[in-house]
């Protein structure tokens, strides 16, 4: 459930704003000294946080620039003063809303929605997952560069990684030696293609149970390599 954090030092629009919140599904803690708000603010698993400017302790400005500087949750200030420079200020200092008092209940709970729900969406458009290829037991993770085989972790270079991921995304096409030299070693060949020969060798002795009857990259005489679904 999001957890809320209203800072608030008069009480009945605290418990009002809570109401309506909780009536929306939001679980919500209220904290009327502006200190011990920031502390809440600061230590506290919180989703969006209701501030007030004018606060004992440490007043909303302070607060929010705190918040700021460590958390990027919404924040939506709170406060009867209607000037435009408290306004600038406020959403200077990062805060993501302004809303004057006297306000409807049911108009702060849609602000409190809106934010929440661009929030999370401008989280869910930064996690990346990772691009896995998994192929009988053998798992390539291309984002962290890290291989498995039958779930054991092995060890390969740079070019041997290269090598097996191009072959194991590209399966079934046949490659010549001298097509695996130019595309992983971003050169034309000029006759030294004993290095992917040497590179093969090494990648079925870290990924085949027998080199002798390889399951993964099979060798085509007189043509070259491929990787076999």
């Amino acid at each position: 459930m999001n957890q809320i954090l209203i800072i608030e030092d008069e009480v009945s629009i605290a418990e009002l704003e809570k109401d309506y919140l909780e009536l929306s599904g939001f679980a919500v803690e209220i904290e009327t000294d502006g200190a011990k708000g920031l502390d809440k603010a600061l230590s506290g698993a919180y989703c969006l946080i209701i501030l007030d400017i004018m606060l004992p302790g440490a007043d909303g400005f302070e607060i929010c620039k705190r918040v700021r500087q460590e958390k990027d949750i919404p924040v939506i200030m709170v406060s009867a003063k209607k000037e435009d420079i408290d306004k600038i200020r406020g959403l200077g200092l990062g805060a993501d809303d302004y809303i004057t008092k006297p306000f409807s209940p049911s108009e702060m709970v849609a602000r409190v929605k809106a934010h929440l729900g661009r929030y999370e969406r401008l989280l869910q458009s930064g996690v990346v997952a990772n691009e896995v290829i998994e192929i009988r037991g053998l798992k390539i993770d291309k984002t962290a560069r890290r291989i498995w085989v039958n779930g054991e972790e092995r060890s390969f270079t740079t070019k041997e990684f290269d090598l097996l991921t191009f072959l194991a995304q590209n399966p079934n096409h046949v490659y010549t030696k001298e097509e695996l030299f130019t595309n992983i070693w971003d050169m034309e060949s000029i006759g030294d293609i004993a290095t992917v020969t040497v590179h093969i060798k090494k990648i079925r002795e870290k990924i085949e149970f027998n080199t002798a009857k390889p399951q993964y990259i099979e060798t085509i005489w007189g043509v070259g390599y491929r990787f076999k679904m």
